[in-house]
């Protein structure tokens, strides 16, 4: 049995809380934007602040930057550790402390980088994504204090927002001060301010460009126009062969897994459709449950066409046609074997034998929760115990690629994605904000976590 209750951690909460959320107000002050440069001052102070309220708490935390893979100058990044028994489990912290540009401030409600109260949440460019983050790892240091039974390590990255070009080499050229038990990503969020969630799995992702070509140059379409399609209708129809009648993506080898974990609750249609902005008369496509759609059946963008504009455009057929998919693969799914299938794929169905060629441009995999691991139960248990009803635990369509590259780092290593954010904190839009009351719970639930840990084996 853990050794603190829900009540004690609350109340320990309470009396920090003034601080905990002067510290998040501070963050959002920095304006630690790393799209502005994530060499520079700004972020470095950052990376200051964060390394400096952890150390107030015992943790031995320091700056260091990172180096890109090709020797540059990379990311301000925290590193630190606080080790109380070297027999005891190590949790490590995970967080990032940069933050999204705020461009359209005409939008927003507030100054996006002046923290404002306003009810139940607290406004601001990076109080949930991911200050958060760091609050709730603050708050439950804090609340355990010399309570705490495990042994810590963190790492508060500073280029979450940009990638992580500089992530894996940093990992990799500092593996002891990673090497842990269970890593706690604290960049997700809950399925509302009451409800909490662990995240159990995240979908990979690969960019292709296809290029289409069907004449040697661009003729009149009127002396050729008919028996000859031009580049772009050949492309839309080339798309189009990836789906079936039913909107489900239907490429050999593409895979789609279920709801990991099973489905406890399916994704609201007309919530979706409200946070979308789908207009009315769109039926949503593809078929199964909501969440399988949005969580773990692959899905296939076009987000780049190369095409001529309408104005200014004249009576020729267009010889070439160049676009880019990005295919969200199911979270089990290794990405060169989906890219493989979609090339193959992309290259048999060239309509009326137009040459197609495909080249990769990225790729990151998917992640998949271990829903049996111990870690698991404890982190379930203890977000009941902080929220007083059971989680419902969710899916994200999205792709965080560092998940899955600290799992193959760390292959023993259990992951719990957990996070501050909930479907009204608009992280990455204006008006972003984080519940209070939700903050609290999660502090207390991280604390709960904390302390059930030290009750495993190491």
């Amino acid at each position: 049995m853990a050794t603190l209750s829900a009540q004690d951690l609350r109340d320990r909460v309470e009396v920090d809380w003034t601080r905990i959320v002067e510290l998040l107000s501070q963050k959002v002050a920095l304006r630690s934007v790393s799209a502005e440069g994530i060499t520079g001052e700004h972020m470095k102070r950052s990376a200051q602040f964060v390394a400096q309220e952890l150390s107030q708490l015992g943790v031995d935390a320091h700056v260091v930057q990172a180096s890109n893979a090709d020797g540059t100058p990379g990311a301000f990044e925290v590193v630190g550790s606080k080790m109380v028994d070297p027999e005891a489990p190590t949790v490590l912290l995970y967080a990032h402390h940069d933050v999204q540009p705020a461009p359209d401030n005409g939008q927003w409600l507030t100054d996006p980088f002046t923290a404002s109260e306003r009810g139940d949440r607290l406004y601001g460019r990076g109080a949930a994504d991911d200050g958060g983050g760091i609050a709730i790892h603050s708050g439950a240091l804090k609340a355990l204090g010399e309570d705490l039974k495990v042994n810590i390590k963190v790492f508060i990255e500073g280029e979450e927002e940009m990638g992580s070009p500089s992530f894996i080499p940093f990992i990799e050229a500092h593996r002891g001060e990673f090497e842990s038990d269970v890593i706690i990503v604290a960049d997700s969020g809950n399925w509302a301010p009451d409800l909490p969630s662990l995240t159990t799995s995240l979908r990979g992702n690969l960019d292709l460009d296809v290029s289409l070509k069907v004449l040697e140059h661009p003729v009149h379409s009127g002396q050729f126009g008919g028996p000859v399609l031009d580049a772009n209708t050949l492309a839309a129809m080339l798309i189009a062969s990836m789906y079936d009648e039913q909107g489900d993506l239907a490429v050999p080898g593409v895979k789609a897994d279920q709801p990991i974990g099973g489905l406890q609750r399916d994704m609201d249609e007309s919530q979706v459709r409200a946070d979308a902005g789908i207009v009315d008369s769109y039926q949503l496509a593809g078929t199964g449950s909501l969440a399988s759609r949005l969580w773990t059946k692959p899905s296939a963008s076009v987000i780049g066409f190369d095409a001529h504009p309408v104005d200014g455009s004249f009576n020729v057929i267009a010889d070439t046609a160049r676009f880019r998919i990005s295919l969200r693969t199911a979270p089990t799914q290794e990405p060169a074997e989906a890219a493989q299938a979609l090339t193959d794929f992309l290259v048999s169905h060239a309509p009326f034998g137009a040459q197609v060629s495909v080249e990769q441009v990225d790729a990151g995999m998917g992640w998949a929760m271990d829903a049996d691991s111990a870690a698991v139960k404890i982190a379930e248990e203890a977000m009941e115990e902080a929220f007083g009803v059971p989680p419902v635990n969710k899916g994200e369509g999205g792709s965080i690629p560092f998940i899955p590259e600290l799992k193959r780092i760390f292959p023993a290593a259990d992951v719990l994605v957990t996070g501050p954010e909930d479907p009204q904190a608009n992280a990455h839009s204006p008006n972003e904000s984080i519940s209070l009351s939700e903050l609290k719970k999660n502090i207390v639930t991280e604390a709960l976590i904390l302390d059930k840990l030290a009750q495993t084996e190491a």
